[in-house]
C-alpha cells in the first residue's frame, strides 16, 4: 500500500464574516429570497465592507429545491439575485451535510491558490410541502433499494440507532429528553432560532392556556413529566418522540473565507480554518455497528491530525443533533466521551452551557432548526461568534476560548464533515 502524506492545506484560509436569515416556516418566501437575507445580513455585519464584485468564487449547499420547491440549478439563480453574475456560483448536494461539504469546497478553492476571496452558503426552503411530503423527499438520501423499502425514513433509522444504543449501554428515555431539554434552553438565547423557547416555557404556556379556557389542568411538575404525557409529545419511531426531532424548517446562513493572509483587511478578529475532514460510511443496512457512525470518526481524525490537536483541547462544539440520539451518538465518535458515556454526561449537564463540555449552544439543529441544506454552515456561524465573543446570552463564560469544532452528517452516515476552527 502505498504511503500517504499527512494531509495540510496549502495556505492559510480564514472566515471573515458571516450572516443568517431567521430560522423558522415562511410561506411567502423562496429560496432565493431566503439566501438573498443571509447575504444581506453578512455583508452588514462585516467589520469592513467588501465590495460583491470582489467575490471570486461561490459555494452553495443545497439538498433539494428540485423536490422541495420544484427549482433545479439553484446556484446560478442565486448568484443573479446577489448580484454576483459572472462569478462562478456552484450547488454542492450532500444532503444534510450539502453545506458543509460546500464550505470544504471553498476551503480548498482558497488553499490551492486559485482564489483568494469566496462565498459559501447553503438554504433550504422545506415548508411549501406537507410533513409527509418534507418525509419523502429526506427520505430520498437513504438507500433507496434497501432501506427505504423496508420503511426506514429518517426517524426510523435514528430510532434504530437509539435502541441499539439503549440495548448495549443502558441509555434510557430519559437521557434523550435531557437532550432536547438542553437544547431548547440554548435555543431560547439565540434569536435567529426557529424555537427560542424553553421546554418549560413551552409547558408553562400549555397550563395558562388550560386555564384560561377552564379545561383541567394538567399536573406536570416539571419538564421531565411534561414531555412524558404521550398526548403533548406523541411518539414518532419508537424510542423517538416529537420533542426527539428536529423541525423542518426554511432558512438560510452564509459566510465569507478569504486566504489568511489578506484577512486583515476584512476583521481584526479573523477565524483561522485549522483543520478539515470529511468521509464517506457505508448505507446504514451495510454499517458494522448501529452504536456509532464510522464516517465521523474517519472524518474526525482527519481534522484532528490536519489540526494537530485532539479532542480534549476542543473548546465550543456544534455536532449534528438531527435526532437528540444523534447527539449523544456523535459526543462520543468525536472523542468527547468513551462509547456509553455519552448518555450520562448529558444527563450531568457536561454538555449544557455552564457545563465542562458545552455542545451546540446556539440550541442545535433540534431547537435553532434544520433547513437541511443550511446547517452545516449555520454551525460555522456559531462557532464563529462563540471564539470572537460575540454569543450575546448564550456566551459561554470561559475568556480563553480558542478552538471550536463542527460536524455535519448527511444520510444515513454516508457523508461526515468535520471543521476545527481556531480564534486569531
Amino acid at each position: 500500500m502505498v504511503a500517504i502524506r499527512k494531509k495540510q492545506l496549502g495556505r492559510s484560509v480564514s472566515i471573515v464574516g458571516t450572516g443568517m436569515s431567521q430560522f423558522g416556516a415562511y410561506k411567502d418566501k423562496t429560496t432565493r429570497d431566503i439566501f438573498v437575507e443571509a447575504f444581506h445580513d453578512m455583508m452588514q455585519h462585516m467589520d469592513s465592507g467588501i465590495d460583491v464584485q470582489d467575490i471570486e468564487a461561490g459555494y452553495v449547499g443545497n439538498y433539494s429545491s428540485d423536490l422541495f420547491e420544484g427549482q433545479g440549478h439553484t446556484a446560478p439563480i442565486i448568484a443573479d439575485w446577489l448580484g454576483m453574475t459572472p462569478t462562478p456560483i456552484t450547488r454542492i448536494e450532500n444532503a444534510c451535510a450539502s453545506s458543509g461539504s460546500a464550505l470544504r469546497e471553498g476551503i480548498m478553492a482558497i488553499a490551492s491558490g486559485l482564489y483568494d476571496v469566496v462565498m459559501v452558503g447553503g438554504v433550504e426552503k422545506m415548508t411549501d410541502l406537507p410533513t409527509e411530503g418534507v418525509t419523502d423527499v429526506l427520505a430520498s438520501a437513504a438507500d433507496g433499494l434497501y432501506e427505504v423499502p423496508a420503511g426506514f425514513t429518517f426517524p426510523g433509522i435514528y430510532g434504530a440507532l437509539a435502541k441499539a444504543h439503549m440495548e448495549r449501554y443502558e441509555t434510557n428515555l430519559d437521557h434523550l429528553l435531557k437532550v432536547g431539554i438542553k437544547n431548547h434552553n440554548n435555543g431560547s438565547l439565540n434569536p435567529k432560532a426557529q424555537f427560542n423557547s424553553t421546554i418549560k416555557s413551552l409547558m408553562d404556556r400549555r397550563v395558562a392556556r388550560a386555564e384560561e379556557r377552564g379545561h383541567q389542568v394538567p399536573a406536570w411538575k416539571n419538564e421531565m413529566d411534561f414531555l412524558n404525557d404521550e398526548q403533548c409529545n406523541p411518539w414518532i419511531a419508537w424510542p423517538l418522540r416529537l420533542y426527539d426531532c428536529a423541525p423542518i424548517t426554511d432558512g438560510a446562513a452564509c459566510l465569507l473565507l478569504v486566504a489568511s493572509e489578506i484577512a486583515g483587511n476584512f476583521t481584526s478578529k479573523p477565524v483561522e480554518i485549522i483543520g478539515t475532514g470529511q468521509a464517506t460510511g457505508r448505507p446504514l443496512h451495510d454499517a458494522e455497528e448501529l452504536t456509532s457512525l464510522s464516517a465521523t470518526k474517519y472524518a474526525a481524525t482527519q481534522a484532528y491530525e490536519m489540526a494537530g490537536l485532539s479532542p480534549d483541547q476542543i473548546d465550543v462544539v456544534e455536532v449534528h443533533d438531527c435526532f437528540t440520539i444523534a447527539e449523544i451518538v456523535a459526543s462520543e465518535d468525536l472523542g468527547f466521551f468513551s462509547p456509553g458515556e455519552g448518555p450520562r454526561a448529558a444527563d450531568e449537564g457536561r454538555t449544557a452551557l455552564d457545563g465542562d463540555r458545552p455542545i451546540n449552544t446556539s440550541g442545535g439543529l433540534k431547537a435553532k432548526g434544520h433547513p437541511v441544506g443550511a446547517s452545516g454552515v449555520a454551525q460555522v456561524i456559531e462557532v464563529f461568534h462563540q471564539l470572537r465573543g460575540e454569543a450575546g446570552q448564550r456566551q459561554l463564560s470561559s475568556k480563553d476560548l480558542e478552538i471550536g469544532l463542527t460536524h455535519n452528517v448527511g444520510g444515513t452516515g454516508g457523508t461526515c464533515v468535520v471543521n476545527i476552527f481556531r480564534r486569531v
